[in-house]
């Protein structure tokens, strides 16, 4: 198990990051996984200038990412990041139904992903460029 490191005890470099978090987040928590990762500090700072960066204001509303995210840790086995980012969406407002919801897009689509991947389904040509090339 890996030592989790808290305020008190962290050097200036990793309080720091603690700081912005808290500042960030507005509020003085500090989770487990922030804590884990200040065992390394290049790799905390790093995860978290994605996190905050990413997760941070943009086309897509935070509860939304926040129900992508817990949808990939789904599929990923993330135990900790279910948790975590269900309480986030709890917080922004997501309600059981929608959770319940989530879960079963989440269930269908891992199941029609692996029956496309196993049955190695072409892609349709009018699916292959949605965006646009440019």
């Amino acid at each position: 198990m890996v030592n989790l490191i808290e305020y008190e005890a962290a050097t200036a470099e990793v309080k720091a990051v603690y700081d912005d978090i808290r500042a960030t987040r507005q509020s003085d928590f500090i989770n487990n996984f922030w804590k884990a990762l200040a065992s390394h500090p290049p790799t905390l700072a790093r995860t978290w200038a994605d996190v905050k960066q990413v997760m941070g204001p943009g086309a897509i509303d935070p509860l939304t990412k926040e129900l992508i995210y817990i949808a990939v840790s789904v599929t990923n086995n993330c135990e900790y990041c279910i948790h975590s980012h269900t309480a986030g969406a709890v917080a922004k407002g997501m309600s059981r139904e929608q959770f319940g919801e989530l879960m079963a897009v989440v269930g269908v689509a891992n199941q029609t992903n692996r029956l496309a991947n196993g049955y190695r389904i072409p892609v349709d040509p009018r699916f292959a460029d949605p965006l646009g090339a440019g």
